[in-house]
């Protein structure tokens, strides 16, 4: 493949890529690095990250071959924000002798100045309208580009092909014997299975979980069955949408590991989320979904796909939001009804699966030899 000319002169045999993110931030990268794994097929790429990612670096393998771990800085809210871990950074980094260094972390600013610190033979990345210019291939924020476009943009710079645009989540064995173990242990039935995740990292990112409830109940009256997803630490909400519930439900927070969680998505009809980490999984694995977005920007945040994936949001005056908390009422939120989720849900099982959901404890045929091949649906 014709790696273009600025890779294609370079020829680098080691690649840094500095995003220390969090996962929907990460799985939102995912093409542009198999553009550029696909543009240096023989480079060492290392993913400077936050120290979740060595999951995402063990899963994405065929991208990424290794994990440095971000130390953190002032002016990087994802961790501790303090200089301390820095010289020691600098100083490993710079042994490293990286052929290129890639700041796929954001618009530019401090993070390019950390980045030229790593003694890189080439740079590239991203500049802020009001940055002095930076040597190496440096293109600007593409602001009106949707979150995946952005990073292809920058290998498209670099010269790689881009061509494949797609978000893509590769599920192992361990996942699928993870999902089989549900199905055993929690009578989960793929065939009209309908997740609803209330969680989001911030609260102005979370639609009320009463609402959530409520949908919940609605869609279980149309004899769906729901499942609560979360995380263990995130049990707390999750409880509070199956005690406002009075329909049955799965409550299955912190009952998944990340590939676990993926898994039982792609085997899902429905998931009906807050826009975050579990709607890019939705957009990764193909399920239909319907993503309630408070708060963020949905330009740059929703699916690509805009038929399978549903966006519900209203813009007041102080969107997009960079509060933790909502100082306003929160009314992105509150202006999002429950009778317009509901329906939107239905009419994408209505869509995807037909009308009707299959009649409860309907028996499942194994399709493969293996436990993950059970109960998988066609994307």
């Amino acid at each position: 493949m014709n790696a273009g000319p600025f890779i294609a002169s370079l020829a680098p045999r080691r690649i840094a890529v500095f995003r220390a993110l969090q996962l929907g931030d990460m799985l939102c990268a995912v093409p542009a690095l198999r553009a550029l794994r696909a543009a240096a097929p023989h480079a060492h790429i290392a993913l400077i990250g936050l120290p979740w990612a060595q999951s995402f670096v063990e899963r994405y393998a065929d991208l990424v071959d290794e994990l440095i771990v971000f130390p953190g800085a002032e002016g990087f809210p994802e961790q501790r924000e303090s200089n301390d871990g820095l010289p020691a950074f600098y100083e490993r980094m710079r042994a490293q002798h990286f052929d290129l260094a890639i700041q796929l972390h954001g618009s530019g600013g401090i993070a390019n100045d950390l980045m030229l610190q790593f003694g890189a033979r080439a740079y590239a990345g991203f500049v802020q309208p009001d940055e002095p210019p930076r040597d190496g291939v440096f293109i600007g924020w593409p602001d009106d580009l949707p979150e995946p476009e952005r990073y292809l943009a920058l290998m498209s710079a670099l010269g790689a092909d881009t061509t494949e645009r797609h978000l893509s989540f590769p599920l192992s064995d361990r996942d699928g014997d993870e999902y089989a173990s549900l199905v055993a242990a929690h009578g989960i039935e793929a065939q009209r299975l309908v997740l609803v995740h209330p969680g989001a990292q911030l609260p102005s990112r979370r639609w009320p979980a009463a609402r959530f409830a409520e949908v919940a109940d609605r869609l279980a009256a149309d004899g769906w069955q729901i499942a609560i997803t979360g995380t263990a630490a995130e049990a707390s909400l999750t409880g509070e949408v199956l005690g406002a519930m009075t329909a049955p439900a799965l409550h299955l927070a912190g009952a998944t590991s990340l590939g676990g969680l993926a898994a039982l998505v792609a085997h899902a009809r429905l998931v009906v989320c807050n826009d975050t980490g579990i709607s890019h999984i939705a957009a990764a694995v193909a399920t239909a979904s319907v993503v309630i977005a408070s708060g963020s920007d949905t330009r740059r945040w929703a699916p690509l796909d805009h038929a399978r994936h549903r966006v519900l949001a209203d813009y007041p005056p102080c969107r997009p939001c960079m509060f933790r908390e909502c100082p306003y009422g929160h009314p992105c939120a509150l202006n999002i009804g429950v009778e317009r989720v509901v329906e939107t849900a239905r009419a994408q099982l209505a869509e995807v699966h037909g009308a009707r959901p299959a009649g409860p404890y309907a028996l499942h045929t194994q399709t493969g030899s293996g436990p993950f091949e059970e109960l998988h649906h066609a994307a």
